[in-house]
């Protein structure tokens, strides 16, 4: 690769003897990976999912693909959710964090999201996730992710993370920053990386991330902590943005990081232990991250009053959401039922407890539960990717490799296999065993309700 004369002569300094290994896995193709998402199939099922892999350090669920094919994103298991296409390394941030069932927790730069369905993973539907993502665009495709993922109880937001830090102060257990940066970590891969680093643009990087900090540091609450990530190796932009935020944050304090991957940060102070820090270089067996561990001082969560979060109608749409599960579902509505225009979502409870979430750039709090239609509720796709199979009243189960899953995922009205004889209404459709969609069962025949977006063309 054709790399910057001073970003050679920076991991030079940085890696003294080992810098010639450092050199010669650049030259390696870069790690590929995958994770299985538990929220939608069994950790024992991946070996239905044919793909070779073997166990990563960086997470419980996280695989290498050792395989160097391509096109995994047009596998009918990516389509349902049952993996996220991940490098390994990125996903040692969220080990770090360690999200526990029933936490509140905030992904503050969440695109595309694979840290945030993590995240996700881990809190096994108890709790509260809000992934946040200030470019617009980017957001987009943060929300499609969660819902590919079933994830049920996530906020999704584009807000500036200084409104996040005015209206949500004190109100997260854990808040993690995978801050943007120069991508160092990155050059393996694509070349665009490569091409824009400049020294810089390393130290502006540096100057945003701490300013993300910033805006971190109020939403976690007495006790609760913040973990600080890159992708980058520069000095200035790991250790030296943490020890510029301790500085002048003397309530949090830089903890272990818990785990044995990778290897220690770079000893940058003599206040502060950046030790106990972690670092992921090509020669660990990723590509390149950088996680710190802060703990807040305190330990009493923050009392937030509850207030009403956008209109309910008891009358109306608790009625029509339950006629909706009573037809499609074996499972109760969960979440609080909110109309927003002429939608419905199913919205965590957790969100009941903020007191205005004007400004806050929400796309997405909870489930679509569908589009108000003529006195009932038409259901979303959301909402059948978010189930598990043995809530759909009604489902579809075919082989991965079927002809009829492939007519299905290009859009297609298919014919009902004998054993869904007089299937009539909303029918979930599964690869194998993992919901990808509904469509509408009559008279032997599935009419397809898979969005045109989401559709394999070719």
């Amino acid at each position: 690769m054709n790399l910057h004369t001073a970003f050679l002569d920076e991991m030079k300094d940085m890696l003294g003897s080992e810098y010639a290994d450092f050199l010669a896995c650049m030259e390696q193709p870069h790690k590929r990976g995958i994770r299985i998402n538990t929220l939608k199939m069994p950790f024992g099922e991946r070996d239905k999912l044919g793909l070779d892999l073997e166990l990563c350090p960086f997470s419980p669920s996280g695989f290498y693909l050792r395989s160097s094919e391509g096109g995994i994103g047009r596998s009918p298991w990516h389509h349902a959710g049952a993996f996220y296409s991940q490098e390994p390394s990125a996903m040692s941030a969220v080990t770090v964090l360690n999200p526990q069932p029933g936490e509140r927790v905030l992904d503050l730069c969440a695109a595309p999201g694979g840290k945030s369905t993590q995240i996700a993973a881990a809190l096994q539907g108890e709790g509260l996730l809000w992934s946040n993502e200030y470019v617009k665009k980017r957001a987009q495709i943060l929300l499609s992710n969660i819902e590919r993922m079933g994830v049920r109880n996530a906020v999704v937001s584009n807000a500036h993370p200084d409104m996040l830090a005015a209206k949500l102060a004190g109100f997260f257990d854990k808040v993690l920053v995978d801050a943007p940066c120069s991508g160092e970590g990155m050059f393996r891969r694509d070349e665009i990386a490569v091409n824009e680093w400049t020294p810089e643009h390393s130290a502006t990087c540096a100057v945003r991330q701490l300013a993300i900090l910033e805006s971190a540091a109020p939403c976690v609450r007495d006790g609760g902590v913040l973990v600080y990530s890159t992708c980058t190796f520069s000095f200035c932009e790991n250790e030296d943005v943490v020890i510029a935020f301790l500085e002048h944050h003397p309530e949090f304090s830089i903890e272990d990081s818990g785990v044995t991957f990778g290897r220690p940060g770079f000893d940058r102070s003599d206040a502060f232990d950046l030790t106990r820090s972690r670092r992921i270089f090509p020669m660990d067996g990723g590509e390149g991250h950088f996680v710190a561990r802060l703990r807040k001082s305190g330990g009493d969560f923050s009392n937030i009053s509850a207030a009403p979060a956008g209109n309910i109608n008891p009358n109306d749409n608790e009625k029509r959401a339950a006629a909706l599960f009573e037809e499609g579902f074996t499972c109760q509505p969960y979440g609080a039922i909110v109309q927003i225009g002429e939608s419905c979502y199913l919205q965590p409870k957790e969100m009941r407890e903020i007191p205005d979430l004007r400004g806050l750039g929400i796309l997405r709090g909870g489930v679509l539960l569908g589009e108000i239609l003529l006195g009932r509720i038409e259901p979303s796709h959301a909402l059948f990717m978010a189930a598990m199979p043995e809530e759909c009243r009604r489902i579809v189960s075919l082989a991965p490799d079927s002809a009829e899953l492939a007519a299905f995922l290009h859009g297609e009205e298919i014919d009902l296999p004998p054993t869904c004889e007089g299937f009539k209404g909303f029918t979930a459709v599964a690869c194998g065993n993992t919901v990808t969609g509904f469509g509408k069962a009559s008279g032997g025949r599935l009419k397809n309700r898979y969005p045109k977006g989401l559709r394999i063309l070719n």
